[in-house]
């Protein structure tokens, strides 16, 4: 059994699983996606299209017509893990079309790999549609391309990502992402409802909520209300609620109305967890990034969370290293973590990305103080983990189980658990009568630095 590792990419989708089976004759697409859920969706909506315009869904390189390669350019390592993705499939297949967030530098990926078909930017569905109908010409058999209700789904069957809204209005000195995806467009709430009730009848016991920025979803279209729903976090994550299925809310910044938000977790509507980029903990680091800087008074609204509702699970991402950092504003950090005790925290040492503002500040750390301090932050961040799980042991909790090996071991996530990114919990026996997908009650046994052990409750 594998524990959850420290220095996982807490960016990270999970991995795409393509399970389709091409009929004979049939053009075929493969697919793949790099980088954060939110990219993640834009791969199911392209492979949506593509198998409504009847192409089928190739798992590998070898069987496929043409290869889309879904980029990440996040982090300089991003970039370079995307150019090696793209290298690997022109050298596998040979026809490759390539979108993304580093689709938004075309000439950066041309200069490497000038064989690429095409090359779009995110979320441009229909200029990838457009490249793969002049590279593979669709074929389509209306009897036999029958597309399931849900769309083409690249995670398993129990749990789906919910994407909100794109793009973003923060200007972090450190991130380009407003630069490729642009500023917040939220959807019509009455979208976002319609997509997650089809989730649900398709199967769906989680929806994962996300998007760039979660707790401004609405404000660039007025929280508009419209057929019954209004787009504002707080309508929706009761609506969302009110489905039957776990909801999950990913990258929630600390905004003042996010306290409204606990009321329905502790009611149950809302999984009890919240996942905030806090980044860092001392001001002049944030005044240094342009994000808020408030990091006391976010321990004040942690303490009143907790207090609204004593099982809330609180996860987060910080930078350590970045340009200007002090010996004591890191200290400041350590003892801000020592203070908050989040339950699930990644971690990222500072890169220049290519166009970030971060990059001509003065100062920038040696990247061995940059090891130096990420090594620190995680031993703290995992003995915090550590103590937490540690008094989960005799506690009984429902899970989801997302997997059974062939020994009959089920690994499955607690409430306070996001796919990929936080811990497991596993069931080493009497797994005969579970199924992927069920919600059980568990009586904690065993805990470790991540990761849970339990047994079915009785």
């Amino acid at each position: 059994m594998s524990q959850n590792p420290p220095n996982l990419r807490p960016d990270l989708a999970p991995r795409a699983r393509l399970t389709d089976t091409p009929r004979a004759g049939q053009p075929t697409i493969g697919m793949v996606s790099l980088g954060c859920p939110k990219a993640l969706v834009d791969s199911e909506r392209i492979l949506t299209r593509l198998r409504a315009e009847g192409y089928g869904i190739s798992p590998d390189y070898t069987g496929a017509d043409a290869v889309i390669v879904n980029t990440c350019g996040f982090l300089d390592s991003a970039k370079a893990e995307s150019l090696e993705a793209i290298g690997e499939a022109l050298a596998e297949n040979g026809r490759v079309i390539v979108t993304g967030c580093l689709g938004a530098e075309p000439e950066y990926i041309t200069g490497v790999h000038p064989r690429v078909l095409a090359v779009t930017g995110p979320h441009q569905y229909e200029q990838v549609l457009d490249a793969v109908h002049l590279a593979v010409p669709p074929s389509p058999d209306p009897f036999i391309d029958l597309l399931p209700a849900s769309g083409v789904r690249l995670t398993p069957r129990h749990y789906s990502y919910l994407k909100i809204s794109e793009g973003c209005n923060h200007k972090c000195k450190f991130c380009i992402i407003p630069d490729m995806r642009g500023k917040l467009q939220s959807r019509p709430a009455h979208a976002v409802i319609r997509e997650a009730e089809k989730l649900v009848e398709s199967g769906v016991r989680e929806l994962l909520v996300i998007s760039q920025d979660t707790s401004a979803y609405g404000v660039d279209i007025r929280h508009a209300e419209e057929r019954g729903h209004r787009a504002h976090i707080t309508d929706l994550a009761r609506d969302l609620g009110s489905l039957g299925a776990w909801v999950r809310l990913h990258y929630v910044y600390p905004y003042p109305h996010v306290r409204d938000l606990i009321p329905l977790m502790a009611e149950g509507l809302v999984l009890p967890y919240l996942d905030i980029p806090f980044q860092h903990a001392h001001p002049e680091v944030l005044r240094r990034m342009a994000r808020p800087a408030a990091a006391a008074k976010t321990l004040d609204e942690i303490a009143a969370w907790r207090r609204d509702c004593p099982e809330i699970a609180l996860r987060s991402t910080f930078i350590v290293g970045y340009p200007g950092e002090t010996e004591a504003e890191f200290q400041t950090l350590l003892d801000w973590l020592d203070e908050a005790q989040l339950d699930r925290v990644g971690c990222f040492q500072y890169e220049n990305v290519a166009g970030a503002r971060s990059n001509a500040l003065p100062d920038h750390v040696a990247p061995e103080v940059k090891q130096e301090r990420w090594d620190r932050f995680m031993e703290k961040a995992q003995a915090i983990s550590e103590a937490k799980l540690a008094a989960k042991v005799g506690q009984r909790m429902e899970v989801i189980v997302d997997e059974i090996d062939a020994d009959g071991i089920a690994t499955c996530r607690t409430k306070a658990d996001a796919p990929e990114i936080d811990g497991n919990l596993f069931i080493d026996e009497g797994t005969e009568g579970v199924s992927v997908g069920d919600i059980v009650s568990v009586v904690v046994d065993e805990a470790g630095e991540y990761d849970l052990w339990g047994r079915l409750g009785e």
